[in-house]
């Protein structure tokens, strides 16, 4: 993935401008767990490789996944492996729980919204991130995206709310993140060459970002939600 490539190669400041969705991610998590109490139970459901797991210093943390989205990724300290749509906790185990960029990947999100609503107690909180436009990724275990509309109706029939929902940019973050996407298709020694005409715009085009009130054009949307009581 050039995401990837870009994220190890990159200065910070150029990480968090052209890879806005990522940051904005990150920074979620970082005050979703600034917010939770000290000892809090915190499931992050579909942890991949753990990457948030640092976030987490002060709560109970576990990190469940099928650890099969993608065969590169070390799996290897996953607190357990499971299916998101049959968790094996008992209702009510949780506080908070966390679900990044892996609703996507699911065959029946209500059911997994539905399975992690009922292993928060009463009142529990909900972090969730979805894409909206996005490549195919973790083939051939991809298939959804999601509107804000999407995400407010599977939030509800899960039951869940005080429901926010943030888009993660506009048009031209996303015009951005699509430029870059194009140097993928550039190997070998036509690489400098497209990155001539291609980075140019897409360093430029988060600037006009604001320009998108109405943000229709997003990578993806923060979610927060509490399980009803």
């Amino acid at each position: 993935m050039i995401y990837r490539s870009l994220q190890r190669v990159l200065p910070a400041f150029l990480r968090r401008y052209l890879l806005h969705f990522e940051f904005a991610a990150e920074q979620a998590v970082r005050d979703f767990a600034g917010s939770l109490p000290t000892g809090a139970r915190v499931l992050d459901a579909g942890a991949g490789e753990g990457i948030y797991r640092h976030h987490f210093t002060r709560q109970r943390y576990l990190g469940l996944d099928l650890g099969i989205g993608d065969s590169n990724w070390n799996y290897r300290h996953l607190d357990v492996i499971g299916d998101l749509a049959a968790l094996p906790f008992p209702d009510g185990a949780f506080d908070a729980c966390l679900n990044i960029v892996t609703l996507e990947h699911v065959r029946e999100p209500v059911r997994v919204l539905r399975e992690i609503a009922r292993a928060l107690a009463p009142g529990g909180r909900l972090l969730l991130v979805v894409p909206q436009d996005w490549e195919v990724h973790q083939a051939p275990h991809d298939y959804f995206r999601y509107t804000r509309f999407g995400c407010a109706w599977l939030l509800d029939q899960a039951g869940f709310e005080s429901v926010e929902i943030r888009p993660v940019g506009g048009y031209f973050r996303l015009l951005s993140r699509r430029l870059l996407n194009g140097l993928q298709f550039f190997p070998g020694i036509l690489f400098p060459l497209a990155a001539l005409f291609l980075a140019p715009p897409a360093l430029a085009a988060p600037w006009f970002d604001r320009l998108d009130r109405r943000r229709d054009f997003t990578l993806g949307y923060l979610c927060t939600a509490y399980k009803r009581s």
